[in-house]
């Protein structure tokens, strides 16, 4: 399925592709993100310390970097060099970082269009003193996905699929949600694999550049979802883009809970509390809300590797129910 073909695709498809229940829930919440805007320099000071580490150490983990978070930490905030670890990943950390500035300073201006060099210049950032020679240059032979069976964009095809990609990312024919023409441009460009290395960093860097642009917090994946999230790219390369969408709006939700609970003033029903202790308070069990926590349904977080959220969202579930089963009788 060509560019363009898979865009008209998801356009097509767009009512259905993401769950109806968490597509509100992010409409509701985008909107309650915005009435608490502008956010002061210590709110954004505070958010962006915190989002920055956890992104840069779960980011470079999937590609298989080795430092811990506590390490990450150390790296970006200290400049302290961690004993066994390589110069590959110290730079990868630190490199992720000079990315992510750059996506600030680009989204500043909403109304400016992402250019091919831009996604370039992402590629060169995330690869500087790593791989110099192709740092921001696309592939000159054919490679692959490893693990996949998805025959990747040949090379002299890469620059007219990259720059037809970035014209449907700034053109957006079809309308399509942001979430969405985020999830469309993150799958392409890991369709295409341009690069010879970088291309899942660049790709995410890319998703966040695209959902901050049109005014959504960014969005962290997480490494210990990294089979959840290779499988849903996997079942978009092969036509089914439903899951790799709803796994995208999914981390959406999470960054917009994330985001309004350090925003507003935490009472006792919109404090964020571990699922392991907010079940006692229902006739379910722990595992059956963690399963819809992650399917989405509840809206909750992981802090760490644990599921939180906050007996406003349990209530509002339980109301759901109560509702279904009126409605049923």
């Amino acid at each position: 399925m060509g560019l363009s073909d898979t865009f008209k695709y998801w356009a097509c498809i767009f009512n259905c592709m993401i769950a109806p229940k968490l597509y509100a829930k992010l409409l509701e919440k985008k909107k309650k993100l915005d009435s608490l805007r502008p956010l002061t320099k210590l709110q954004l000071k505070v958010l962006k310390e915190k989002w920055d580490i956890e992104y840069i150490y779960n980011s470079t983990a999937i590609e298989g970097n080795t430092l811990s978070l506590n390490e990450t930490k150390l790296v970006l905030e200290e400049g302290i060099t961690i004993g066994g670890k390589s110069l590959r990943e110290h730079l990868d950390v630190s490199n992720q970082k000079e990315a992510i500035k750059f996506v600030e300073d680009f989204v500043k201006d909403r109304a400016k269009k992402i250019a091919e060099q831009n996604v370039l210049f992402l590629h060169k950032l995330t690869l500087k003193g790593i791989s110099d020679y192709w740092a921001g240059r696309y592939k000159e032979s054919q490679n692959r996905i490893l693990g996949s069976k998805l025959k990747t964009t040949p090379p002299y095809r890469v620059r007219y699929e990259m720059q037809e990609l970035v014209y449907k990312i700034n053109q957006n024919p079809q309308k399509l949600d942001p979430i969405l023409l985020a999830s469309f441009a993150h799958h392409e460009l890991v369709r295409i694999h341009p690069f010879v290395d970088g291309n899942g960093r660049t790709a995410r860097l890319l998703t966040n550049l695209i959902l901050i642009k049109n005014g959504y917090p960014p969005i962290i994946i997480r490494n210990n979802e990294r089979k959840k999230y290779f499988s849903a790219l996997e079942r978009a390369h092969s036509g089914d883009l439903k899951p790799f969408a709803n796994f995208i709006a999914q981390k959406v939700d999470e960054a917009l809970t994330v985001y309004i609970n350090a925003l507003i003033p935490t009472t006792k029903e919109n404090e964020l509390i571990p699922l392991r202790e907010l079940y006692k308070e229902t006739q379910y069990s722990q595992e059956y809300l963690s399963l819809m926590a992650r399917k989405g349904i509840i809206s909750a977080v992981k802090i760490g590797d644990v599921w939180h959220s906050s007996r406003e969202e349990i209530k509002k579930y339980l109301k759901s129910l109560k509702k279904a089963n009126i409605g049923i009788g």
